[in-house]
């Protein structure tokens, strides 16, 4: 008796932070009276903040129709090759639930959350086998190490991409996930381009968002906060040989994350420049999501951390062309030849990711309407010559991981230079920073955010 009551308390004391987690949700569900007066106040709230809008955006108006051809594009559908066989359906999703030991510890505080260490308590996978006809059903199990054959392509050949997309919960409790159709179109660009099956994204968003909805008391209650949703193809055919799969296996896991660069005290970070490095070239994958573009990237970072520095940023070519901020896309923010203030980042000419968030700050940007925007080649000596004349306002990185990202110093060619990104009265990725979180968090109402049921 003894023995089992010691072992009950061990129990408890394992899995007290569940129990916690639990009282704190109970009292949220439970407490309708207090629900219903925070979403009055969130009501008067955004009533009042409309009120105020002229004031608070003199600068950057941003409360044009939602109706705008600039929210409204979409990516142009994938066309299957005919050999891939039958097709996945979420209504054909399967559910495992995870047994009370297969639990995952769940962090004491959301805010104290670091990128990437912890997972979620299921998993989505599907398989596709092109001699039984193509890709299998979709199930959610619990979360499970993979097993495939030693010579399974991804291991070899690198025969794999993945995706990176956030879940966050709003000021309304809603969980939202951003442009997820831009995702999927993405991941099947780069399946086409590994030989491996494309799939039909608007159904696999269906089984990612009931594997959220699963997990959902994974999301973080705050804005600091969000869960990470990384799906991922893999070839598993167990042969060796370069050739396109006939087996390979499409999954997601979830991860609740934080932050995911380290900055400085003013939030912003420092880039090693080194131009006898390249990530990518014309012809390469450099825009698509691949493992082996960012294997390489490893030891190079390694020698910014040695110098002190955050991140490396990407030149191309003889004249240093910018291409990325580590796995970041990048702005520069400046007043032109003409006097005129503009926003540039570099084109999509096949040396970076097509980022959303990258698209999403386009949109805003150009819809706005207050500066020029532009997507053309820049390079460091043009970053020199505006700095030494006073003409380069920001710099900043842009990501799902890391949303945007300010950059106060490059380290370049032996000197540094220091960027007055920090130092701007109104600073422009602040102002985008706000407008994609309140778009994220449900703050406003946008046709970006889908709402997972």
């Amino acid at each position: 008796m003894t023995t089992k009551m010691a072992i009950g308390a061990k129990d408890i004391f394992r899995n007290q932070h569940r129990l916690i987690r639990f009282i704190e949700q109970s009292i949220r569900l439970c407490s309708n009276q207090s629900l219903k007066a925070a979403q009055q106040q969130q009501q008067q709230q955004q009533q009042q903040q409309q009120s105020n809008k002229t004031q608070l955006d003199a600068d950057f108006n941003i409360s044009k129709s939602l109706n705008s051809e600039h929210w409204n594009a979409v990516p142009e559908p994938i066309e299957h090759d005919p050999d891939v066989g039958q097709q996945f359906y979420g209504n054909h999703l399967m559910v495992r639930l995870a047994s009370p030991q297969q639990l995952q510890p769940k962090p004491d505080r959301d805010e104290d959350l670091v990128f990437g260490k912890q997972f979620t308590d299921h998993m989505l996978k599907i398989y596709y086998h092109k001699s039984l006809g193509g890709w299998q059903r979709p199930e959610i199990t619990p979360l499970e190490n993979l097993v495939m054959h030693p010579a399974a392509k991804v291991l070899h050949y690198a025969v794999e991409l993945f995706e990176g997309m956030k879940a966050y919960r709003g000021v309304d409790g809603k969980i939202r996930i951003f442009r997820p159709n831009m995702n999927m179109n993405r991941m099947n660009l780069a399946a086409k381009r590994s030989g491996l099956p494309t799939f039909e994204g608007k159904e696999f968003v269906k089984c990612l968002s009931r594997l959220i909805s699963i997990d959902s008391e994974w999301v973080p209650h705050t804005q600091a906060a969000s869960l990470y949703i990384r799906p991922t193809l893999i070839g598993i055919d167990p042969t060796l040989g370069v050739a396109s799969s006939d087996s390979a296996l499409l999954y997601a896991i979830l991860s609740p994350v934080g932050s995911y660069f380290k900055s400085d005290s003013s939030g912003a970070v420092s880039l090693l420049a080194d131009p006898s490095y390249t990530r990518a070239w014309p012809g390469g994958v450099g825009n698509r999501k691949m493992g082996s573009n960012y294997a390489p990237t490893i030891n190079v970072q390694k020698k910014a951390d040695a110098k002190g520095l955050q991140q490396v940023l990407w030149l191309y070519g003889e004249n240093h062309d910018l291409t990325e901020v580590g796995t970041m896309n990048i702005f520069m923010f400046f007043i032109n030849d003409k006097g005129e203030k503009e926003l540039i980042t570099p084109p999509l000419n096949g040396l970076i990711l097509p980022g959303i968030t990258r698209d999403s700050i386009l949109a805003l940007t150009r819809q706005w309407g207050q500066f020029k925007v532009t997507e053309g080649t820049f390079n460091m000596p043009r970053v020199c010559e505006l700095l030494n004349q006073g003409r380069l306002l920001e710099l900043f990185g842009t990501g799902t991981a890391c949303l945007v990202s300010p950059i106060n110093r490059i380290h370049y060619m032996n000197q540094d230079l220091y960027i007055p990104t920090m130092e701007q009265e109104k600073p422009v990725h602040e102002t985008i920073r706000k407008a994609l979180t309140d778009i994220q968090y449900g703050k406003v109402q946008h046709p970006w955010a889908v709402v997972i049921e």
